[in-house]
């Protein structure tokens, strides 16, 4: 009986350790020359970046990234996003990479800002599509940074929802993001195929990240390329309210543009990035 017991312990162990070393990411690379590091929004996977990586891996090395959870990457266990970052920082020392630039949308946005501001020597510059320091900021009135746990009512509505309602609230807010109606059918396809507990728990992990004090210890350029709908007026003054603590970042606006610039405005975004990489 000992022995079972000792034999269901060890079992035990070997499961959670494949649990918690699993990646939090997979990886494609493309091209040579310069490394550069390509992080999706939430939801979308490292394709989100086809376009961009067609150009780019002409001339440059292209580490494009898909987070656990979605596309065809198993989920992990939370803390999602910071498991992710952490994991990242590994990746770029493990394979000795040298002054990457950081292209990311949306979160991954977010989470290049964060990478900038814990490593401050480890990056060379930073390109963030339609980002933020602190995305609940946008979205909750009067935030002050207030931790959101992750058992509320709202996330056991979302993990309850069935995949119709689901696919169709997506459905409604990528049409928002996204004004290319050729491109909201990919990225619906990524949401459908989301495993739900990352959508729904990695998303207050985006929320409950702040990091507008953080960003001021970012020591590398940072350039931002941001949508302008709803309008730009509302845009610009939510970017230099976020970014006031980083008063170097450079700004440029993508006129009739929504979240996902590098569809809507495709030829402007691919001039942008690769005057800004040079």
């Amino acid at each position: 009986m000992k022995t079972k017991s000792i034999l269901i312990i060890v079992f035990m162990l070997l499961i959670s350790k494949s649990v918690f070393s699993q990646t939090a990411f997979k990886v494609n690379v493309k091209g040579k020359g310069a490394p550069v590091l390509l992080f999706p929004g939430f939801g979308c996977t490292g394709e989100v970046w086809n376009e961009t990586v067609a150009e780019l891996s002409k001339n440059y090395e292209c580490h494009i990234f898909t987070f656990a959870g979605f596309g065809n990457v198993p989920p992990i266990e939370n803390p999602w996003l910071s498991t992710i970052k952490n994991q990242v920082i590994s990746y770029v020392k493990t394979n000795k990479i040298k002054n990457a630039t950081l292209i990311g949308h949306s979160l991954g946005g977010t989470l290049s800002l964060w990478l900038a501001s814990t490593e401050t020597d480890l990056f060379k510059k930073v390109i963030l599509v339609d980002a933020l320091p602190a995305t609940a900021a946008l979205m909750i009135p009067n935030y002050k940074g207030d931790v959101i746990p992750y058992d509320n009512p709202q996330s056991k509505m979302m993990l309850d929802m069935n995949q119709n309602a689901f696919d169709t609230m997506n459905s409604q807010s990528i049409s928002y993001m996204c004004l290319n109606k050729e491109k909201q059918k990919t990225i619906s396809e990524w949401m459908k195929i989301a495993d739900r507990k990352t959508y729904v728990y990695g998303y207050i992990d985006m929320l409950n990240l702040d990091l507008r004090k953080e960003i001021a210890k970012i020591k590398i350029p940072v350039v931002i390329l941001a949508a302008t709908n709803p309008d730009l007026n509302t845009v610009q003054k939510t970017y230099k309210t976020q970014y006031e603590n980083l008063p170097s970042v450079k700004i440029y606006y993508a006129a009739n543009s929504a979240h996902f610039v590098m569809y809507d405005q495709p030829e402007w975004f691919m001039e942008k990035v690769k005057s800004e990489m040079q």
